[in-house]
């Protein structure tokens, strides 16, 4: 065997590219067996074609692609025999031909996924941006229908003014005793430590029994504290406590934040 022109046929670079036939391959398997020179003139190729794949890593994998594509549908295909002689650039540029196609489609597969996750990402902001719009609908709603009611002609107020514990806390009572509602209008008190929450009192003076008609729960996240309770209670006065969380039984005098007489 002319191991020079057995090179030279272009028949290693079709091993490596894997498309000779199983006699072929099987044949060209036997001779890289028996000669060293064509064992290491495949590891060349094959370090060459890694080489230029990296060296030309597509910056542009649609244009490339699409040159490509075009180059091999308009080519007639070509049959080398063995004996033909031909530059190893040339079987070198074919096969990584083929290897640049497979990182071009890879890369424009990446590119598919970023962009879908880029979507995803826009879809879930416009969803946030939807659900706050919605709610300072909600909100804006709520507090022109309080405004209203607030307004109204049976509407008693009862101002509750600071008492020992916290002297600067305040808040309002409006009292729509046709359907027993009661507002707590609780601006005016600070926000309670972790543990505790406000309670509210219906108040008769003599003698003075304390009947809870609720808590203020989600004091923190409540934007314009303003709280609906129901009280079926002849109240003569209100109060706000200060209690662990879950309320008390009876108030924690000690605790009491606000306090405010109902005046006939």
């Amino acid at each position: 065997m002319d191991i020079r022109e057995y090179i030279e046929s272009g028949i290693l670079e079709l091993y490596v590219a894997g498309v000779l036939t199983e006699k072929e391959n099987n044949e060209v398997s036997e001779a890289i067996r028996e000669h060293l020179e064509l064992k290491s003139e495949v590891e060349e190729i094959e370090t060459a074609i890694v080489k230029l794949t990296a060296a030309v890593a597509p910056k542009d994998a649609q244009k490339l692609y699409d040159k490509i594509k075009t180059k091999v549908l308009n080519e007639e295909p070509k049959v080398i025999p063995i004996t033909r002689k031909k530059t190893n650039w040339a079987a070198y540029t074919g096969w990584a031909a083929a290897v640049i196609l497979a990182v071009g489609l890879f890369y424009l597969y990446e590119q598919k996924n970023d962009i879908e996750y880029e979507l995803q990402i826009t879809d879930a902001k416009n969803a946030v941006l939807e659900n706050k719009i919605a709610k300072t609908s909600r909100d804006l709603q709520k507090a022109e229908e309080l405004v209203t009611l607030l307004r109204a002609q049976d509407i008693t107020t009862i101002n509750l003014g600071g008492q020992q514990v916290a002297p600067e806390s305040y808040a309002k009572v409006y009292w729509k005793k046709d359907n027993n509602v009661v507002y707590i209008d609780a601006l005016g008190l600070p926000e309670p430590p972790p543990g505790k929450v406000y309670q509210v009192w219906s108040l008769t003076l003599d003698p003075l029994t304390p009947t809870s008609i609720g808590l203020l729960d989600d004091f923190v996240s409540d934007d314009n504290k303003v709280f609906e309770l129901q009280n079926p209670n002849e109240s003569q006065a209100f109060g706000i406590t200060l209690e662990p969380a879950g309320g008390s039984e009876t108030p924690t005098m000690e605790q009491l934040y606000t306090l405010g007489i109902v005046q006939s």
